[in-house]
């Protein structure tokens, strides 16, 4: 990887890498600053129950293990990352349309998870994309994925404002709207060769299998990450009920998100080691979870959001540094999808069963999140010895 991120580059040339990705980041987070917090509140504005609602939003989570990893490696294959970034997100703007159109659970439950099978790709081969650019052109990851924390901030405190002037049941066509600007920077993104396999595809997707280090890396970024489950798809519905309005949930997220952009940006910082960090946001984790399963007052609450930069930020950092330095540029996006498909088969999983345990306790679902986040910080506080004296190289050849 050193050697890569030394090879010359016009200082243009890197420049408009940089400025077409943050456009991109910004866009793409747009999406999810809107679907996230409100596509659940959408759902239940037209007449979606509980437990529907925790199935449908486990769809993401299922592709991610499902039909993810074979995109990922597919695109990698092909050496067409860029174009399968294109592609995934053109998809998704004519899903969410789609989506938009339906009123029944089942029709509404078939068309997103077609939806998602081209949705939920685009995030790990952007951030493949991204990596090799930075190995490639010497940049930082954390100051560049933090513009797409601040559109996500930004696109959550539009929608916010919206929920309180129109009608709930157009939340969806704001979603919609966002995904096209996001096919519109996606067409901004520069080309970026990629880089030869020094290994035979087969032997590539053996070694990474084969590594334990590097299971334990994304078995406790999955337990930390989707112990966020419960509260990305209950907290605007928990917090209406609490007589929030709106703008005051959208803020809320946002505090979180400022958080999360605040510890990217000092990510270049960081002298403790990646697994440290790691355990680090799975124990911040656990006591944010803790505190929110108590139903704290809005003032505590807004502090509580703050820990989302330790909880997410922290382990999102921690995850990238130590997938970079096991995992060889030319196999990333594999390495990419193998992250995104363990953290889908415990997304989805989670989610479904949310849905239930919401539905019969509440925000006592929180404690069940805290203890999820507490195992994350385990298995990666057990593997740092591993992490440490072990980490891959280049040379290793996958």
């Amino acid at each position: 990887m050193a050697g890569e991120s030394q090879i010359p580059t016009q200082a243009a040339v890197k420049r408009r890498f940089a400025v077409s990705l943050a456009l991109f980041y910004s866009a793409f987070f747009a999406v999810l600053g809107t679907h996230m917090p409100f596509f659940p509140v959408w759902l239940k504005a037209i007449g979606i129950d509980a437990a529907w609602i925790g199935l449908i939003n486990a769809l993401p989570a299922i592709t991610r293990f499902t039909t993810l990893p074979q995109v990922a490696a597919f695109a990698e294959k092909r050496h067409a990352i860029r174009a399968g970034i294109m592609v995934s997100v053109l998809a998704t703007a004519i899903g969410f349309a789609a989506v938009g159109l339906q009123q029944q659970p089942l029709a509404l439950f078939l068309i997103y998870a077609l939806t998602c099978m081209m949705w939920t790709p685009t995030m790990p081969l952007t951030d493949a994309y991204a990596l090799r650019g930075v190995a490639r052109y010497g940049l930082d990851y954390g100051p560049l994925r933090l513009w797409g924390s601040a559109a996500f901030a930004a696109g959550s405190l539009a929608c916010g404002y919206l929920v309180d002037s129109i009608a709930a049941r157009d939340l969806i066509w704001v979603i919609v709207a966002w995904a096209v600007v996001a096919v519109l920077a996606s067409l901004r993104l520069q080309p970026l060769d990629d880089l030869r396999r020094r290994t035979t595809e087969t032997h590539a997707g053996k070694a990474l299998l084969h590594d334990g280090g590097f299971w334990a890396v994304i078995a406790s970024a999955a337990l930390i990450q989707s112990s966020h489950i419960a509260f990305y798809t209950f907290s605007a519905i928990t917090w209406q009920l609490h007589g929030h309005g709106g703008l005051t949930i959208a803020g809320l997220w946002t505090l979180g998100v400022i958080a999360e952009i605040v510890v990217f940006a000092l990510s270049p910082r960081f002298s403790l080691h990646p697994s440290t960090l790691m355990a680090i946001g799975g124990l911040s984790a656990v006591v944010r979870w803790i505190v929110t399963a108590s139903e704290p007052s809005l003032a505590l609450l807004a502090i509580v959001q703050l820990g989302h930069g330790l909880s997410f930020g922290m382990t999102m950092v921690g995850t990238m540094n130590l997938l970079v330095q096991r995992v060889p540029s030319h196999q990333i996006a594999r390495g990419q999808g193998y992250y995104a498909a363990c953290n889908g088969l415990l997304g989805a999983t989670t989610s479904i069963a949310s849905g239930a345990i919401y539905a019969r306790i509440g925000e006592g679902l929180y404690y069940v999140m805290a203890a999820m986040a507490a195992a994350g910080a385990l298995v990666i506080w057990s593997a740092r010895h591993r992490l440490k004296a072990h980490p891959h190289s280049e040379g290793e050849g996958g």
